[in-house]
């Protein structure tokens, strides 16, 4: 168990931290994702705030995130990881697997803050035979995007399941006033591996077992593809992805999109960058309050459905002075969490919920937390309770192909492959049928194992 530096204030600062100093580094360095000089500046912040605490120094180093792997393993060859690493959940089990990270003591913090408390959705994605790869600390999840307003009127069901999103698009759909759906067919674009994964999820449709790669069963797989194409008949023509989707629902002519909560913000007017377009007032919260999200979402062959995650962590490596480590993760997500969180609260959901005394007192203030670019407002003050209820709860489900079968690694190969995009808009293009575009993406991705 970590020392509590915090109880310092309570007893006393200087004689507890004299009383450890032999025991724990009086400096620690923590590598980050979050290298945007904004967000770096409040992580910084965040660390200075623990070093008045506990008189442990805090160095904040930004790594990009495409130079982990190899930043990583280089420092884990020299003896020289950085003592907390900061990381997204594609990093989990691999870096627990070559000694990178001790999931033994991240657990240890997991235990100590309590596990109730977050999200299981994080944990889970996280177990390894040791306890977690790292802390859950953040996430969001895809969420169907749609006109509650225009469901309503028709007496909709919201889009929970293919069906009813099928249903909404003979419905609404009427071009070019009102696309059904703007579905991303661009695929060389990393949307469209995000939103094809979610489709395949939501109907239980995976290429990978605990054994390795298994394969996309056919039935399941073909019912996907037909949604697939059923959503991407009702969307406009040419190459699509997120620029195009955003765009085109701001300006009323979609009555549904797959998107990040990083729209959240942007919907209600607040980022200039981004303007909302469906009347003369790109400020305007008309489409916020018109607006409904959802997480979870369900193929015919899979009731329960699926929310797709991602989540990031905070691991303490096989290098770290461990008590240090353990206590600054400790405090990053307890009396630090909300500063963490407000590095970007629209795309960081709090994946710990609450406190044993308070068991949604991160949500409740988070939600309180400024979003926005060119003009800033709390979540709570842009959207109401149970929206903002319901799109934390698809952390509690997230998934992903691959963590449950530790098959995470593959499982990312075969989406950056991106055969899946290619041989699903071959089908889409009408080039190929559904049955055999199955067997040409299992052909093409059981090479890559």
């Amino acid at each position: 168990m970590s020392f509590n530096f915090r109880l310092a204030g309570a007893v006393s600062g200087l004689a507890l931290i004299a009383s450890v100093s032999a025991a724990v580094a009086q400096e620690i360095r923590v590598w980050t994702t979050e290298t945007q000089p904004a967000r770096l500046e409040r992580q910084q912040q965040m660390a200075a705030d623990y070093e008045a605490a506990s008189g442990v120094k805090v160095e904040m180093i930004p790594v990009d995130e495409g130079e982990y792997s190899t930043r990583a393993t280089a420092a884990f060859a020299a003896g020289d990881l950085p003592d907390v690493i900061y990381f997204p959940l594609q990093h989990a089990l691999p870096w627990v697997e070559a000694g990178i990270l001790d999931a033994e003591a991240a657990q240890e913090v997991l235990e100590s803050l309590g596990a109730d408390t977050f999200a299981p959705g994080g944990v889970a994605m996280a177990q390894t035979d040791d306890g977690v790869a790292g802390v859950p600390v953040d996430g969001w999840t895809q969420m169907v995007v749609y006109r509650k307003d225009l469901f309503e009127e028709k007496g909709l069901a919201a889009p929970t399941t293919y069906a009813n999103v099928l249903a909404a698009v003979e419905a609404l759909h009427n071009p070019p006033e009102m696309f059904g759906f703007v579905a991303a067919t661009k695929v060389d674009e990393g949307f469209m591996s995000q939103v094809l994964e979610h489709v395949l999820l939501a109907n239980g449709a995976t290429p990978v077992d605990e054994n390795g790669f298994s394969g996309f069963d056919e039935a399941k797989t073909v019912e996907a593809l037909e949604f697939y194409k059923a959503i991407a008949e009702a969307s406009p023509p040419g190459e699509l992805y997120w620029k195009q989707s955003r765009e085109l629902y701001f300006a009323g002519q979609a009555a549904m999109i797959i998107w990040s909560p990083f729209i959240m913000d942007e919907l209600a007017g607040l980022r200039d960058a981004a303007p909302v377009t469906i009347n003369d007032d790109p400020t305007s919260r008309e489409l916020a309050n018109a607006t409904g999200f959802i997480t979870n979402f369900a193929g015919p062959s899979n009731p329960a459905g699926a929310a797709w995650a991602d989540t990031r962590y905070f691991g303490i490596t096989a290098d770290a002075d461990t008590e240090a480590a353990q206590d600054f993760v400790e405090f990053a997500v307890s009396e630090g969490y909300l500063d963490t969180l407000a590095i970007a609260p629209e795309g960081k959901f709090p994946i710990r919920n609450g406190t044993a005394e308070n068991p949604t007192a991160y949500i409740d203030g988070w939600s309180k937390l400024d979003v926005g670019v060119d003009r800033r407002a709390p979540l709570s003050e842009l959207y109401p309770a149970d929206v903002i209820a319901n799109i934390v709860s698809g952390l509690d489900v997230g998934q992903r192909w691959g963590v449950s079968e530790g098959q995470l690694g593959l499982a990312s190969k075969i989406i950056n492959s991106q055969a899946i995009n290619r041989v699903t808009r071959e089908y889409i293009d009408g080039t190929i049928s559904a049955t055999d575009a199955v067997a040409k993406m299992n052909a093409e991705l059981s090479e890559l194992e």
